[in-house]
């Protein structure tokens, strides 16, 4: 089934037709005033964002598409991988720990380059696996997903090793091993972390029409066609972001628990957005607002 709609049903987009959709957001902007929601701002800042980073990644696809070098597949993928990777510990992170941004790069870039090449080869069936066409928006997909993932695991460990200080310090008190301290944190972390993707899994089909399905529609596909790659894009999704957020909770537990086993709160910090002319972030030591106590532990004689 072919329903040609790039061929023969509408032309291509103009900046015209991209204006008229971004006066929409007058909708939005709208509600945030009636509301005083005071995120006008943001808004415009956002759609501008959108706009302009949309427009690099274009120009850049552009080049890199017509290019069959892997090394420039590799570049692009390491790009966008540190670029998630600086999202995830320098916008959205709540707590920061020494060395979350060369983790969040290695377990988000990592993970989705592993399983990237493996659905490419076996489910996808590219050859060879690392065409920029198909490669680069496939790994886009895995690298967004994975990125939530392991932003919601990171600041989950890192809170429970923050609010459940008195249980951790209680079971390294009584001589339980490092991988014994940590384990039901990355656990828990790892649990909260992959709900989202699960649910977006079992979801997918059946309140909306997913985006690489809607596209492949768009331009023409068949429908179960189109359904097929969906399936594989999903499971692949569920891949990359269980094993990126399980490897980053794992490695942010051990910096907080080292080898001896000893908490080390004064490795974390908490990010606070402070209101000072650069507009920069105040890091607090999480053994600043926590100072340490006499532990004494009860012992029934």
């Amino acid at each position: 089934m072919d329903f040609g709609l790039y061929k023969e049903d509408s032309a291509p987009l103009s900046w015209s037709n991209v204006g008229i959709a971004a006066l929409m957001l007058v909708i939005t902007v709208a509600i945030s005033r009636v509301l005083r929601l005071n995120l006008e701002k943001q808004i415009v800042v956002a759609a501008a964002r959108c706009v302009a980073q949309l427009t690099v990644l274009g120009l850049i696809l552009k080049s890199v598409f017509s290019s069959s070098s892997a090394l420039y597949v590799l570049g692009l993928a390491a790009l966008l991988g540190g670029l998630a990777a600086v999202e995830v510990t320098q916008w959205r992170a709540k707590r920061v720990v020494r060395g979350m941004l060369p983790i969040a790069f290695v377990c988000i870039f990592g993970s989705s380059m592993l399983v990237a090449l493996l659905g490419g080869m076996y489910a996808m069936n590219f050859d060879p696996p690392y065409v920029a066409s198909k490669f680069i928006p496939i790994l886009g997909m895995l690298l967004g997903n994975t990125m939530v993932g392991v932003a919601l695991g990171m600041e989950s460990v890192l809170g429970a090793l923050d609010t459940k200080r008195d249980m951790v310090e209680t079971m390294l008190c009584f001589g339980a091993s490092r991988w014994e301290v940590v384990r039901p944190l990355v656990v828990e972390a790892t649990r909260s972390a992959m709900i989202p993707t699960i649910t977006m899994v079992s979801i997918t089909g059946l309140i909306s029409i997913p985006g690489m399905m809607s596209g492949q529609i768009l331009g023409g596909a068949d429908v179960l066609d189109a359904a097929r790659y969906q399936q594989v894009i999903m499971f692949m999704i569920a891949a990359s972001t269980s094993l990126g957020v399980v490897l980053a909770t794992i490695a942010i537990a051990y910096i907080v628990v080292d080898a001896e086993p000893k908490l080390r709160t004064e490795k974390v910090g908490l990010v606070a957005q402070a209101a000072k002319p650069s507009g920069g972030a105040v890091r607090v030591s999480m053994s600043q607002r926590h100072p340490k106590k006499q532990f004494k532990p009860w012992v029934r004689t």
